[in-house]
């Protein structure tokens, strides 16, 4: 028994080393999509070394890659890139990095990437917020209007920079949502003349429907500081208001639920549950695959 308590005692401790590390694999994936690290290598069409991906790196003026070296390693034990090499390491052969599954997601220029939400959840704005935790539970209240000092929607509205970081982040995950309600549910747009994406952000979604139903008529509709950065799209009309206020006619509503996890009273919420209740009653498009696709997000 004490053997067994032993190691057990030793799991312990070596689990809260992990815990209290585990950061450490966002900051190295962070750096690598900051340093455009998995674009370089698909520019190259295939595995480089170390040097070459150096190279390729913008503004590196003076790099150091024994740093490199070290967080390519933690990747490539995390499933971020491979290694091969063409001659054994006794020979001197450089180690060739390569893209996985994973670091697909990270490529800037493709249409199903995650890279902007990795760099708005990874930014320190983001950070925050989660060092709040502990004044929440003895003071209740909201992580980032304790961190930033208003909530995330006012905060975006004086903040550029967040603004645009955040909707990026938020457009990047949509686009991946809409792909497949596009490309599945092929007859639910049909009958819908128009249709209003409540929430919609820069219009990205709202636009990807559009063009494959182009007879639909598209409202996005957002709060004023997001839709004054949206482009122009055909079809699409961007209208800035408050949803719980009043939200544009349409035929039909398109809106992923978002829900306040750690809002105490749950009020905003539940307003939203009921507002979804009230003006969709026209709603077509309510369908297992939309269900499997929402997105429930915690705001801090």
């Amino acid at each position: 028994m004490e053997a067994k308590e032993a190691e057990a005692e030793l799991q312990g401790q070596a689990d809260i080393w992990k815990y209290m590390l585990g950061f450490a694999d966002s900051m190295a994936v962070k750096c690598a999509v900051e340093l455009r690290i998995a674009d370089i290598i698909n520019m190259n069409g295939g595995p480089m070394t170390l040097s070459q991906i150096i190279a390729g790196i913008p503004d590196a003026h003076s790099p150091d890659i024994s740093y490199l070296t070290r967080i390519m390693r933690l990747l490539v034990r995390r499933k971020i890139f491979t290694t091969q090499s063409h001659h054994h390491p006794s020979e001197g052969g450089d180690t060739l990095y390569g893209l996985t599954h994973s670091s697909r997601w990270l490529l800037h220029d493709s249409k199903m990437t995650l890279a902007p939400m990795l760099l708005m959840e990874d930014h320190p704005l983001l950070m925050a917020p989660w060092h709040c935790f502990s004044q929440c539970v003895k003071e209740g209240g909201i992580a980032f209007k304790k961190a930033h000092g208003r909530e995330v929607w006012d905060f975006g509205s004086v903040n550029p920079e967040f603004n645009k970081l955040f909707n990026d982040g938020m457009a990047c995950t949509a686009n991946i949502v809409v792909n497949t309600i596009v490309s599945e549910y092929k007859d639910g747009f049909g009958s819908v003349g128009s249709l209003v994406d409540v929430g919609g952000g820069t219009g990205s979604v709202l636009a990807e429907i559009v063009k494959s139903y182009p007879h639909i008529k598209g409202i996005n509709f957002d709060l004023p500081h997001v839709v004054a950065t949206a482009p122009i799209y055909d079809g699409i009309t961007h209208i800035g208001g408050d949803m719980f206020e009043a939200v544009p006619n349409a035929d039909a509503v398109f809106m992923k639920v978002a829900k306040k996890g750690l809002n105490s009273s749950g009020r905003k919420y539940w307003k939203k549950e009921a507002f979804l209740a009230t003006i969709s009653s026209k709603f077509q498009l309510y369908h297992p695959l939309l269900r499997h696709t929402q997105s429930d997000m915690v705001m801090m």
